[in-house]
């Protein structure tokens, strides 16, 4: 009899060890989750559109995966071209190091600039919840 109440026992500890474990899991997700996800900064992407701002790339480079990310699925509207898929087009740009953001009056920014950044440079404004104090 007692060792059915142990047995149990270590089953509920079990039990309850998973549930801590799969709360940790979700937390660590859901602050890992990108600012820019769900949209959140389509207006500010279409404005980058709008104002022929593009990035120069390439699918293998982290600071690019970086700056893609920090848009989330808003990054869809950011006009993009793909260095390696498109050679001549980043060679007639200059672009020599990735990412590279061109805006139509000349200005070059290479490396990782961020949305904040690039609403400043841009004059594109960003939505409130995703401004930086």
């Amino acid at each position: 009899m007692n060792n059915m109440k142990s047995s149990k026992k270590n089953k509920l500890y079990v039990a309850g060890f998973i549930v801590l474990i799969l709360a940790l899991v979700f937390v660590l997700w859901y602050f890992s989750v990108p600012r820019g996800s769900s949209g959140s900064l389509d207006s500010f992407a279409k404005c980058l559109a709008d104002k022929k701002i593009t990035m120069y790339g390439a699918e293998w480079c982290p600071h690019c995966r970086n700056e893609k990310r920090n848009f989330g699925d808003s990054f869809k509207y950011v006009p993009y071209v793909e260095c390696p898929d498109e050679p001549s087009r980043c060679t007639a740009a200059g672009v020599d190091a990735y990412p590279t953001w061109i805006f139509p009056d000349g200005r070059k920014f290479v490396g990782e600039q961020g949305v904040q950044r690039l609403s400043e440079l841009s004059g594109c404004p960003l939505p409130a919840s995703t401004k930086t104090p």
